[in-house]
């Protein structure tokens, strides 16, 4: 097994991350995770234990975002070929913190693999998960605790005590099967415990009964089947797709990305190229008096001489009477998508952003609920926002559903269902509704416990209607978010500690 611990870390890091979405083999990766704290333990010395926990992250990584090649094939300044080096150079940087989780851990062993030496790995990959989420902007990414996302009875633990906690015990699970092959069978009682001792407090949405609906619109209409005149061809799609009015009010939901045409008046004339007041009648004509339709949109700011300040990635809201009734504006901004970090270095290298054009979008405010007429009020978080843990709500305006929307069209095969799993796990961790809408999928209804209650499959056309989920009340998670994280991971540390002293 340790013949070539090198070799072996890169292949239980590339094996770890089959067991996340589509793909699902979870199983697999907590038996791969068991391997390599197993090598890490067993590493000579602290700078052999840094370089195998580097190369399982770099193995994980590259296999985890596999996807994000795809977004290359759509970017004339640059070879999409290049997407296949940037994909392992991400997992270059993103390795280094299983990286400092194995350097704590290893640096805390006894001889032999203890529930100790489990429960500190375990706490340094809370801490280097969390600081994965945030640092340089953050890539949180598929954390760990979105591999229990299939199995609800353990992904509802996160509504207590959150993802990157819930990762900290995956970890202490994996660390379980060591134990157990290493024929100590008592320490691992307190780990499998956490679980079973807070299913029978596990949050459980109710199904959806009567009162106002929510209709998702999928036209799978992806960026290859575009061009700067379809204009006309794409709103034609999302209208056959967003249904009859009828007495019951419906919040409709367009995905992002679609409308290219403005919708906001009161800018320079120069900059029009369409007539939004018509635009947004043409919407209108789509709603019954109590209808809502949320669709994604750009937003333009102007400076004094009427040149183009900024630009935000928003989501609007219109009414019956095509008024523009509410606007968020995209908080979290995606590097190389909406924004070219260090363009002072990275243009003059003939490096852009993966979109086209060279505006970069800046910053919404944050979270925040807006109330819509007969909806109440409805958070929103654009694209992959969605993926930060306790980052989604306003906690001082707590809503009653999340709209999502996205352009998953730019994450191949893999990425829509990694992203739909962590927008359930969001779910779970806040209690809430999220509804989701994707040009090309895959875009779903889910309810406040995770469950998928309707999706439109990936690359298909279609709709789906149902009365908006009702929200369950606060959890824990909601009320505290990932101050959870900090305290699971001391307790992890202060036992571990205890343990020790224990056996001196």
């Amino acid at each position: 097994m340790l013949r070539s611990p090198a070799l072996l870390s890169v292949l239980l890091g590339a094996v770890a991350a089959c067991g996340f979405a589509p793909l699902e083999l979870w199983p697999l990766t907590l038996g791969c995770f068991a391997a390599w704290l197993l090598l890490v333990h067993r590493a000579p010395t602290f700078r052999n234990a840094l370089w195998r926990g580097w190369l399982f992250g770099l193995g994980h990584f590259t296999v985890n975002n596999n996807w994000f090649q795809h977004a290359f094939d759509f970017q004339d300044a640059m070879p999409p070929v290049l997407g296949y080096f940037a994909a392992v150079g991400l997992a270059l940087y993103l390795a280094v913190y299983p990286m400092m989780a194995a350097g704590i851990a290893w640096r805390f062993r006894q001889d032999r693999a203890d529930a100790a030496f489990v429960l500190i790995f375990a706490a340094a990959w809370i801490a280097t998960e969390y600081l994965r989420a945030v640092m340089f902007t953050g890539y949180a990414w598929n954390a760990l605790g979105v591999l229990w996302v299939p199995v609800q009875a353990v992904a509802s633990v996160s509504a207590w005590v959150g993802t990157y906690a819930l990762s900290g015990l995956t970890i202490a699970f994996a660390g379980v099967l060591l134990l157990l092959w290493q024929r100590r069978w008592w320490w691992a009682l307190p780990v499998l415990a956490v679980p079973l001792a807070l299913q029978p407090l596990s949050y459980r949405a109710q199904p959806p009964t009567t009162g106002s609906r929510v209709r998702v619109v999928q036209p799978n209409i992806g960026q290859q089947d575009r061009n700067e005149n379809d204009g006309e061809r794409v709103f034609r799609a999302l209208a056959a797709l967003s249904g009859e009015p009828g007495p019951i009010p419906r919040l409709i939901v367009w995905p992002e990305g679609m409308l290219r045409d403005l919708i906001e008046d009161d800018y320079p004339a120069w900059i029009y190229t369409n007539d939004p007041a018509r635009l947004r009648r043409r919407i209108a004509a789509l709603l019954g008096p109590r209808d809502v339709l949320m669709t994604g949109g750009i937003a333009l700011s102007f400076d004094a001489e009427d040149r183009i300040a900024g630009a935000a990635n928003s989501v609007f809201a219109i009414d019956a009477r095509a008024r523009l009734i509410g606007r968020y504006d995209k908080a979290h901004l995606v590097p190389y998508g909406e924004y070219l970090p260090l363009p002072w270095l990275l243009r003059p290298l003939g490096l852009s952003q993966l979109v086209p054009g060279d505006l970069d979008f800046s910053p919404g405010p944050g979270p925040h609920a807006i109330e819509w007429p007969g909806f109440g009020p409805v958070g929103i978080q654009v694209c992959y926002e969605i993926i930060f843990s306790g980052e989604v709500v306003d906690e001082a305006h707590r809503p009653k559903l999340l709209f999502n929307p996205s352009t998953d069209a730019w994450f191949g095969k893999w990425g829509p269902p990694q992203h739909l799993a962590q927008a359930r796990m969001r779910a779970i961790e806040e209690g809430l509704p999220i509804v989701r809408s994707t040009p090309t999928g895959i875009s779903a209804i889910i309810a406040a416990d995770g469950t998928l209650l309707a999706t439109v499959p990936h690359e298909r056309a279609g709709a789906i209607e149902l009365a908006v989920p009702p929200a369950l009340p606060p959890t824990l998670f909601s009320r505290i978010g990932n101050v959870l994280a900090a305290m699971v991971a001391s307790a992890m540390g202060a036992a571990a500690i205890a343990i020790r002293r224990r056996g001196r």
